[in-house]
């Protein structure tokens, strides 16, 4: 079954989910037909529900049993972080992680209540997430709301889904290179700062394009500018910041699926060949690029490298931006 233009988010999942029967190793004991949790710390909508899709239709259909998406968001991650973290290391219970649970969060509050290393068997990152600045449409251009923003400081405001995330900080590095100010309005989770974005009450945000894409396409919002080294075909109507004048300004999140520690070898690497094995198919990766969603480099040192690099350098610019944990 191939995938076409024009079909549901569901449908697609269902018709990618055709291409990736495999023999699923059933005779292990694991999963054994059991229903295995896929913890998502964000509310139902948006990116991570796209992303987890994928995994779990990828997972069943080549380990058996069934994977299922358990949303648990809250305390910008942490909350589902901890339940897996908590949780008894047989597989049965994996977290779809992402850049703000691991390198960002940790440094955003002085007890987040796991360690990003030491609690976590990083079994592979999924993908790489695009994002892109958007605005309400009375902002025509990047230069005009910039030119607002430094004429009335903290008269305009910017959206995001909450302090120190991957919405927060690249803004907070914006506004510094170009000399101007905005107000921060934090919400609990995407959907509602891309509502009140689009309703007109905070002025812009960053925005995963797998969120905001049906709003880019029916002009609720604009695309100003993509933090990315180049337009990517699907969204190549948004000029990048070094087309606009900001060099180097170069933002991408990522996903990554994750065990607690001390849960056996035998079952995370069979999740990772699954995932690496799955998610390389033609179909899915051409699925992946309509929704702003890149590959990733995969397995666990990979993972483990990643979050190794970038809590670093997170770390200094939350304190250049003078964010303390709270």
């Amino acid at each position: 079954m191939g995938l076409r233009a024009g079909i549901g988010r569901r449908g697609v999942i269902a018709a990618a989910g055709g291409v990736l029967a495999a023999p699923a190793l059933a005779q292990a004991p694991w999963p054994a037909g059991q229903t295995v949790a896929v913890v998502i710390p964000y509310a139902p909508g948006g990116a991570s529900d796209v992303i987890g899709r994928l995994v779990t239709q990828v997972l069943s259909e080549k380990l058996g049993g069934t994977f299922v998406m358990d949303h648990k968001p809250g305390a910008s991650t942490s909350l589902a972080a901890r339940i897996v973290a908590r949780a008894k290391p047989d597989g049965m219970t994996l977290l779809l992680g992402t850049i703000a649970t691991f390198t960002l969060t940790p440094l955003a509050l002085r007890n987040p209540g796991y360690d990003p290393l030491a609690d976590f068997i990083h079994i592979t990152q999924v993908c790489e997430t695009l994002s892109v600045l958007v605005a309400h449409p009375r902002w025509g251009s990047f230069e005009a709301l910039m030119a607002a923003a430094k004429a009335r400081p903290d008269a305009l405001s910017y959206a995001t889904w909450g302090v120190g995330t991957t919405a927060h900080l690249p803004m907070l590095d914006l506004l510094g290179r170009v000399g101007a100010e905005m107000l921060h309005v934090p919400y609990n989770g995407s959907p509602p700062a891309l509502t009140d974005t689009i309703a007109g009450r905070t002025d812009c945000m960053f925005a995963l394009y797998a969120a905001c894409k049906g709003h880019l396409e029916e002009g609720r919002v604009k695309g100003l500018a993509q933090p990315t080294p180049e337009r990517p075909a699907a969204i190549a109507n948004v000029p990048t910041f070094a087309e606009l004048g900001i060099p180097d300004f170069v933002y991408t999140g990522w996903y990554g699926v994750q065990a607690p520690v001390g849960t056996p070898r035998a079952i995370t690497d069979r999740i990772e060949r699954a995932l690496t094995e799955g998610l390389a198919d033609p179909r899915i990766q051409a699925f992946m690029a309509t929704q702003g969603i890149a590959p990733s480099a995969m397995g666990n040192a990979a993972a483990v490298a990643r979050i190794e690099r970038e809590l670093p350098s997170n770390r200094r610019l939350m304190q250049r931006a003078g964010l303390n944990p709270e």
